[in-house]
């Protein structure tokens, strides 16, 4: 009889790792879902444990008896957490595999910014530990733009905007997190890094678009400055990260973005549109 190999999802809660979990339990594999806070309606065929990268401390009684984990990377530039201590816990408890949700930005940016900074701290540690990794690299989460534009839209039915035409490519958290999953179940991906696209180029206006036609209905587009822009993004993001994005979207203006296809070539499943995204996600803008 095979033995149990257990999979430890950071972030069970977030975005991307709640997905992560559900697709290793799909593929029959035995999922301990971790987050800071204890769940008490936990998602059946999770193991719900309590931990928090944070506090090193809290590591081993979470990683006792796994073979693998799923662990994301530096979300908030003030927030770091220490990951020579999480990647020594990792590796006393005997985790052989993890991948990583990491970021485009350790390729893509200015080396003294401190999300690519980070980042690459965060892999460069990783690849020194003795476990086989793989580093998944997302570009423009398409879920950043509930975080931008959800508010204004419940409230003003407005997305406010300093660069209407700019372009990008989100991705949907869902095809992030099944190249997650193939990359944890299947042979073939230790030390890959993977950087993923959304599978369309789209204007922000275009992308606001497709919200109102899952609402049923025409969203307003407002042109503000980027002073403003920063302003309305720093309310829900940290000011260095609001900071960038507005210079992405000033670099972006009427250039198309960089696609992939690596989704659909790793998971051999066609990746979501943006359009798939917004319909998903209606709710959240109403």
């Amino acid at each position: 009889m095979a033995p149990i190999v257990v999979a430890v999802v950071f972030g069970a809660r977030g975005n991307v790792a709640r997905h992560v979990a559900d697709g290793l339990l799909a593929a029959g594999e035995q999922v301990r879902a971790v987050s800071r806070t204890s769940s008490s309606g936990s998602t059946p065929g999770w193991e719900a444990v309590a931990a928090d990268l944070d506090r090193p401390e809290t590591l081993p009684a979470a990683l006792d008896g796994a073979d693998k984990m799923f662990l994301y990377g530096m979300l908030d530039p003030q927030k770091p957490y220490d990951i020579e201590k999480v990647a020594a816990a990792a590796t006393a408890a005997g985790i052989r595999q993890v991948v990583l949700l990491s970021s485009v930005s350790v390729v893509n940016h200015d080396a003294d910014h401190p999300v690519p900074r980070l980042n690459r701290t965060i892999e460069q540690v990783i690849q020194r530990s003795g476990m086989d990794w793989t580093f998944v690299r997302p570009g423009t989460f398409a879920i950043n733009t509930r975080t931008w534009w959800a508010e204004s839209i419940r409230t003003d039915n407005v997305v406010r905007l300093p660069y209407p035409l700019a372009q990008s490519a989100p991705v949907h958290e869902k095809d992030i997190a099944a190249l997650a999953v193939t990359a944890l179940t299947e042979p073939g991906h230790s030390h890959q890094a993977y950087t993923i696209y959304g599978a369309q180029s789209l204007t922000l206006q275009r992308q606001v678009e497709y919200i109102g036609e899952a609402l049923g209905r025409r969203i307003r587009v407002e042109h503000v400055s980027d002073e403003q822009a920063r302003v309305d993004i720093g309310r829900t993001m940290h000011p260095v990260v609001a900071e960038a994005i507005v210079s992405q979207w000033a670099a972006a203006d009427g250039v198309p973005a960089l696609t992939s296809v690596i989704a659909e070539k790793i998971t051999g499943t066609p990746a979501h549109t943006y359009a798939q995204w917004a319909v998903d996600h209606a709710d959240d803008f109403r």
